[in-house]
């Protein structure tokens, strides 16, 4: 047993547990715990941001690529609720994430001091931080720390991966007490969730039967490091595979198998097949309305009459959006491995007709997306640079996006080829995301090139991240795609209600207003570019990719460019007041609804 302080004891846990970085802001609510990462014992590099929800950020960007758990700690109060943004589009993406958060000394609790949530309940930020985390503790007293920090970890490292929280009141971080910190290995269960076998039985003998199979793979696809097994399945049976938002990077796009994205945003190809499948295969995917255009019949699944084989590690995602025929609860890699085995001595399947729609599905989407993202027109079309840039990067470089128009046209316009090479933030949809998560990401990935593509209104919810970049020496290269406003509102809305308010960034006499990016950039201390003509794009990108140092490279983008198509469809009522096709349009879609 050691004396140890509350701040000690966190501290060497981290160290001890494997934590490589600490991001965070050290605000007084953890100055005890700030002091006890300086200590020889256990010091961690500890990533200085200018915002609290850019650290849990940065800690997401770290896992998505690593698969390793990063920790961001921030204060009391104000910073604290910083992070909730941050936590939830970990929760929903399903991302590792640790957040320690100060809390008030546990002697104070309830009488209002500084920063303190206590009108409800006393300190009420636990509350809020409930919602938002797979597990969430609030420490009482310093020997509670080692059970915890261990806890923590346990869940974060089994199961479904989620972020963590735990509060611990700025008493308990100085105060001491004789604890020891518990050795991680032996209290984490030992090996992963395996599949029934009656269950991957009856997936093959589906998959046996079927004339038109359809693989669907989502983010757990790409958690459980199953895209090999699925790569395997996919080739021995020649089913074509389709990619949800974060399923992207989990088959490579250049493989003749592969059909595209799937949902509102997804592509024609991904859409026809999974449409008119018999059998999807679904795996480590959720079907949300995005992936799923709102589970209208017939846009992107058709379930029933086709049947569903779904596999996931949470037994809440299966049945809740779509009937399925064999429900498998396991870890995606084993599962796939043991329907492969299941399998491996049946004689595969030609499929040659079916094949050849699908090849013919995708020269067709090809001769479609060439039209933007071969286009001369300046300023650009969001899928331009999109095509430049994929010519230079490496096929292990490592594409971090934020939302929007950006998001949509990275997921129609830019393959990817090696898993954990596209991070997006999918099921929360972010802004301001994808700054610091491409930070981490770096910091993951030291050696492999990553970029951040955001459009202009992303950008500046977390530009100020940037400097850390400068500041730590991450070689990060930042694609602004200024089109000076939030034109995927804008977009929404025209279709919607045929007006648009709050979306343009304009001065008082209606012209288009931008911040100088490249400006911006150098001020920062970024290596800065901005391209001013179509025959420089290419040769820009290409050196600020190359130089291994931070860049930052401003991109003019026409407001009314195109931005992403739309296959499929999304359930977005239209004003009662408006009596038109668009009406129309929704109830006929509307009623094609097959979860209501």
């Amino acid at each position: 047993m050691t004396k140890l302080t509350g701040g000690q004891i966190v501290a060497q846990a981290l160290k001890s547990y494997g934590v490589e970085y600490v991001a965070g802001i050290p605000g007084h609510g953890i100055w005890s715990l700030t002091d006890a990462f300086l200590e020889e014992d256990s010091q961690i590099p500890f990533i200085y941001t200018f915002h609290e929800q850019s650290a849990v950020h940065i800690a997401d960007g770290y896992y998505r690529v690593t698969g390793k758990p990063m920790a961001a700690v921030t204060s009391i109060g104000a910073g604290a609720s910083n992070t909730v943004i941050g936590m939830a589009t970990a929760y929903t993406d399903s991302t590792n994430v640790l957040v320690i958060t100060g809390g008030p000394p546990t002697h104070m609790r309830g009488h209002g001091l500084l920063q303190e949530l206590e009108r409800f309940t006393a300190n009420s930020f636990p509350k809020v931080a409930e919602a938002v985390s797979k597990r969430h503790w609030t420490v009482s007293k310093v020997e509670e720390l080692p059970f915890i920090m261990q806890r923590l970890f346990s869940s974060m490292l089994t199961g479904r991966p989620g972020p963590v929280h735990v509060e611990i009141p700025m008493d308990v971080q100085a105060e001491r007490a004789d604890v020891e910190i518990h050795e991680l290995a032996k209290r984490l269960p030992v090996g992963q969730a395996f599949p029934d076998p009656a269950a991957t039985n009856a997936a093959g003998e589906l998959i046996k039967s079927a004339q038109r199979p359809v693989i669907v793979v989502g983010g757990g696809t790409i958690t459980a490091n199953a895209t090999e097994e699925v790569l395997a399945l996919a080739e021995k049976w020649n089913i074509p595979v389709v990619t949800t938002w974060n399923g992207k990077s989990a088959f490579p796009e250049d493989h003749d198998l592969f059909a595209g994205s799937v949902g509102q945003t997804g592509t024609i190809p991904g859409n026809a097949m999974a449409s008119t499948s018999d059998l999807v295969i679904a795996i480590g995917c959720r079907f949300t309305d995005w992936s799923a255009s709102s589970y209208a019949q017939g846009v992107s699944f058709s379930i029933p009459p086709g049947k569903l084989i779904h596999i996931d590690i949470d037994p809440q995602e299966i049945g809740k959006n779509y009937p399925a025929e064999v429900g498998i609860v396991a870890d995606a890699r084993h599962a796939v491995a043991a329907i492969n085995s299941a399998l491996a001595t049946e004689e595969t399947p030609a499929r040659t007709e079916y094949l050849a729609e699908l090849a013919e599905k995708k020269a067709e989407w090809e001769t479609k997306l060439a039209s933007r993202r071969d286009s001369d027109r300046f300023p650009f079309t969001f899928q331009r640079p999109l095509g430049a840039l994929r010519k230079v990067l490496p096929r292990n470089g490592i594409v971090v996006v934020g939302s929007g128009n950006a998001q949509g046209a990275v997921k129609q316009t830019f393959p990817v080829y090696e898993p954990r090479t596209h991070l997006t933030s999918g099921g929360f949809s972010s802004m301001g995301w994808a700054v610091p998560a491409a930070i981490g990401a770096k910091l993951g990935a030291p050696d492999r090139p990553v970029v951040c593509i955001v459009g202009d209104g992303d950008f500046l919810m977390t530009a100020q991240e940037i400097g850390l970049c400068v500041t730590n020496n991450i070689p990060v290269v930042f694609i602004v795609q200024d089109n000076s406003g939030f034109m995927s509102i804008r977009g929404g809305q025209r279709k919607q209600t045929s007006r648009h308010i709050g979306v343009e960034f304009n001065h008082p006499d209606g012209t288009p207003y931008s911040p100088d990016y490249k400006a911006l950039g150098e001020a920062f201390g970024l290596k800065s570019y901005r391209v001013n003509a179509p025959d420089e794009l290419e040769d820009i990108l290409r050196e600020a990719v190359e130089s291994n140092e931070p860049a930052l490279v401003e991109i003019p983008t026409d407001r009314d460019a195109a931005g992403p198509w739309v296959p499929g469809w999304w359930d977005f009522p239209v004003p009662a007041y408006i009596e038109d096709e668009r009406q129309d349009e929704y109830r006929e879609f509307r009623e094609r609804e097959q979860h209501l």
